[in-house]
């Protein structure tokens, strides 16, 4: 399950997607193992989400970081949840504690339930080159861990005609991006939006809907509900 952003301005700390979260973690899940690294202050980011058992699903949680054997951690974890901050910092982290190839595992081999937000739902895609953030600190690769063969720009913003703001706008950077050969599909998530991959199928959930960038090809629009499972299979969507 991999949210574009956490907090929703009006709303609590995944409020938003509450609903999605239970039906997707289900009744079998009982403790998630969080990974704050996202953030500086990790003992801060698992006192937030404690006392919410994340967002009423009733869910025990243990933080990564409190554990003497994070690779060990992952390896014993019944579901995973990466929240936001900087994505740089993140995967750095990642690759720091071992982590790229277990968590992959647990997930694609495995079939645990994977869960990501923001900067959680970077790291699940092809690399950290569509993302947001400032590069902070410098991990050994952009590379992240391709849970999904394509990239995602969460908190993806919509152009403004109204202001005179001069900076390029996400789908500029986007265009950009795909100006390098090779590089996969960028599918840009609304706050509010999330997307829901299961098996072979991929599915657009939450209100906001998403804007699709294909290398060489105009952007597309997608409502909430839109079957994305082609993005799990090949760059090109199907014909209508």
């Amino acid at each position: 399950l991999l949210i574009s952003n956490s907090p929703r301005h009006g709303g609590s700390y995944l409020g938003h997607c509450q609903q999605h979260i239970q039906s997707f973690l289900g009744q079998k899940v009982k403790r998630v193992l969080f990974i704050p690294y996202a953030l500086h202050d990790r003992d801060a980011y698992a006192r937030l989400l404690r006392p919410r058992r994340l967002v009423g699903g009733g869910y025990g949680l243990d933080s990564i970081h409190e554990s003497c054997d994070p690779v060990e951690a992952v390896r014993k974890s019944e579901a995973i949840f990466i929240g936001g901050g900087n994505t740089f910092r993140l995967l750095k982290a990642l690759y720091d504690n071992s982590l790229i190839h277990e968590i992959r595992k647990r997930v694609l081999e495995d079939g645990i339930p994977y869960m990501g937000s923001s900067a959680g739902t970077n790291v699940a895609t092809v690399s950290i080159n569509t993302t947001n953030d400032m590069p902070i600190v410098y991990p050994p690769s952009l590379k992240a861990l391709g849970l999904v063969p394509f990239n995602i720009n969460p908190h993806y913003l919509d152009p403004d005609i109204k202001r005179t703001h001069m900076g390029e706008t996400r789908e500029e950077r986007i265009r950009q991006y795909h100006e390098e050969p090779n590089t996969p599909p960028v599918l840009g998530l609304r706050e509010g939006t999330m997307l829901l991959v299961e098996g072979d199928k991929a599915t657009l959930q939450g209100v906001t809907g998403a804007r699709l960038f294909l290398r060489g090809k105009k952007p597309t629009e997608h409502e909430p509900g839109t079957d994305f499972s082609f993005l799990l299979n090949d760059s090109n969507p199907p014909n209508p």
